[in-house]
């Protein structure tokens, strides 16, 4: 099937939350519906009641009408009774001029000379009786305008009131909706992290992979909590404001759309750019923390070594690349997106001037006074959103670049789920002719063949590399054999899911793991089926009870990241009482005993004791002195098992465990003088 793009996989993360984000975008168009209609408003003010004054009037008996001189008058566009005799008011500048006949609104004032005016058209000139007004005078003509005018004004301040509840409530839901897009798509990561094979974590830095569970899907976040609303309220308000040029002029509509294909265009540019550019910058900063982490956990190593300017080198060879990229993204923005927007504004009011200067030639301007403004204004408004819009790109290529990693952590093949409860295992292990490979060709394990009974303790025992410990990965399935089979009770391990058969195993490994919490949630991992007495017990078994209950708050006492307020040995003690509280039927012992102390080792081989009756219990054995009374000891170099039987058996045999055995023995010896 083919893979879906980061987009298309970015938009179905959204369809999640549609009915919400549909919402939103209803709350939007609504908003910039209301928006929109403060330049008709402008238009209709500036053209009826502020322009629209200076105007042709007529005589009449009405008692409505304008008293000027004893007569009154009425506009020629707001009565049906045209019979009295016509009259202009016409405006020159600031000055109005009251005349007794009909003359063109367009004429302008050329010559006064009492009550005897010399007006131009454009193409002639008149000789006509009027004079000019005072400002009382004027202000008679204006008097009825007042009322519509604030009229007009409180309703455009609602209009903008009702608006701005809109905006509020489109802010809201896409916000809402987009932190619950990211919640998801944290959430998602995380359980598919939890999915994943133990060889992808052994291959991938622990840093890249919190990069991308926390900074990654940041940036996303951005992008719908940021660029969603901006990207929709833009192209919201473009379409809003295109209806509204092409209600009050379509040539100029017509004009303004060049604008789109040119916008079309540079998102594709921009794409094409800086998205190389984020990518690499996402993948740095991904490195950085890989870097930052890894010197975090070995800073006693970088510390003893003195390798901090070494760390230190490494680091800013990274930042330096991270700067490097960060620079020449903001070149790239700073010389062209903000740049381009400014560029069309200005050629776009050019356009304006030009073609409303063709029209002022004709002599039709002055009578588009208030379409002249409405126009302006929709003009500037429309480059909001296009500057919103480019302003946003560098961000949408950031979550484009985080999107595409996210999601291929998400492709990455996880394992099969099945918590079904299975029977406990009677304990038999067998491995038939198993051999496995980390990397293709390269055999760690070649042919092992052994069979351990239900209730038996065998040890493997070899140098560093023999395989000691993928023997134990295969039986708990980290990994599954490259060749052969393992059975469980006769039952080939890939038969259950690794949760399934993983059920009634323990594993206690060299170095254990401490979770921040408490002892006891440590020790029951929070399973509900291990109860608070039952972890007790457990402890009590291993004997960590000596030094919990020396604590302040003893089994409930808080546990710091990984219990380094405990030493090795009580870390240990703790992991076996995991191990027992879940009371498994085959137990595997990974080097449990090699950092522990002769003190403490003696308290956990009595605790051993107790713990491996009734299981099976496969040991890796670093020193030999505490596997002596195991039932079998197999003995492994370079893969292969090379001898096996009881402990005196192979001193008997005079081969590579009594030789191993008697070099520990030697050491010890001279530890002891």
């Amino acid at each position: 099937m083919k893979q879906q793009t980061t987009e298309r996989r970015l938009i179905h993360y959204a369809l999640g939350f549609k009915k919400t984000i549909i919402i939103g975008l209803v709350c939007l168009i609504i908003a910039v519906g209301l928006e929109l209609s403060g330049p008709f408003i402008a238009k209709r003010l500036i053209d009826n009641h502020i322009v629209g004054v200076a105007n042709h009037y007529v005589e009449t008996d009405a008692s409505d009408g304008i008293s000027f001189k004893g007569d009154r008058y009425q506009r020629i566009d707001r009565t049906e009774d045209d019979s009295g005799s016509m009259h202009t008011l016409l405006q020159d500048g600031l000055n109005f001029y009251f005349i007794e006949e009909e003359v063109s609104l367009q004429s302008s004032i050329d010559q006064v000379n009492q009550n005897t005016l010399v007006l131009s058209d454009g193409e002639e000139t008149l000789e006509v009786t009027g004079q000019k007004l005072s400002l009382d005078e004027t202000l008679l003509f204006f008097e009825k305008e007042l009322k519509p005018i604030i009229w007009l004004l409180v309703l455009y301040i609602g209009l903008i009131i009702i608006a701005s509840l809109f905006i509020y409530y489109k802010t809201y839901l896409l916000q809402y909706a987009s932190n619950r897009i990211i919640q998801k798509m944290r959430k998602d990561v995380f359980h598919h992290i939890q999915k994943l094979p133990i060889s992808y974590f052994n291959n991938q830095p622990a840093g890249k992979i919190v990069a991308r569970v926390t900074n990654d899907t940041e940036a996303i976040r951005e992008l719908y909590v940021k660029v969603l609303e901006v990207f929709t309220s833009g192209f919201i308000y473009m379409i809003g404001i295109y209806v509204a040029l092409f209600i009050l002029d379509t040539q100029l509509a017509l004009l303004s759309l060049l604008l789109l294909p040119l916008l079309f265009i540079w998102m594709k540019v921009y794409k094409r750019v800086g998205g190389k550019y984020n990518r690499i910058i996402r993948e740095t900063n991904s490195n950085i923390n890989g870097n930052i982490n890894e010197s975090i956990q070995g800073m006693t190593m970088i510390q003893a070594y003195n390798q901090q300017e070494t760390m230190l080198e490494d680091f800013e060879q990274l930042n330096e690349k991270q700067r490097t990229f960060q620079t020449k993204m903001n070149t790239f923005n700073a010389m062209s997106s903000f740049n381009l927007v400014d560029l069309l504004r200005n050629i776009a009011f050019v356009v304006v001037i030009l073609y409303f200067g063709n029209d002022t030639l004709d002599g039709t301007m002055l009578a588009s006074a208030g379409l002249l403004y409405a126009l302006v204004d929709l003009l500037n408004r429309l480059f909001e959103p296009v500057n919103q819009i480019v302003s946003q790109l560098e961000q949408l290529e950031l979550a484009r670049a985080s999107g595409k990693r996210v999601f291929d952590l998400l492709d990455e093949p996880a394992e099969e789920m099945n918590h079904k409860e299975i029977e406990r295992y009677n304990g038999e292990v067998v491995f038939e002719n198993v051999s496995f490979c980390y990397n293709e060709g390269e055999y760690v394990l070649k042919q092992i063949d052994f069979k351990v009974n239900k209730g038996e303790t065998v040890a493997f025992v070899g140098h560093t590399g023999s395989g000691k410990s993928t023997i134990m990965n295969l039986l708990f399935r980290f990994y599954d054999p490259t060749i052969g089979r393992i059975l469980i009770d006769g039952i080939d391990t890939k038969t259950y899911s690794k949760q399934q058969m993983r059920t009634h195993i323990g594993i206690v490994l060299q170095d254990p793991f401490i979770f921040t919490g408490t002892i006891l949630s440590n020790i029951t991992m929070n399973d509900p089926t291990i109860s608070r007495e039952t972890a007790i017990g457990a402890l009590k078994a291993v004997g960590a009870d000596k030094f919990i209950e020396k604590l302040p708050n003893q089994y409930d006492e808080k546990v710091k990241e990984k219990g380094h307020e405990f030493s090795t040995g009580q870390r240990q003690l703790l992991s076996f009482a995991r191990a027992l509280a879940f009371n498994p039927a085959i137990l595997i012992l990974d080097e449990a005993t090699a950092n522990i102390d002769t003190e403490t080792e003696g308290m956990i081989q009595e605790a051993l004791q107790v713990l491996k009756q009734g299981r099976t219990t496969l040991v890796i054995a670093h020193r030999l002195s505490t596997i002596q009374q195991a039932d079998q000891i197999f003995v492994l170099k370079h893969g292969e098992i090379i001898e096996q039987g009881t402990h005196d058996s192979l001193i008997a045999s005079n081969g590579e465990y009594q030789h191993m055995y008697h070099m520990q023995l030697g050491k010890l010896s001279k530890i002891a003088q």
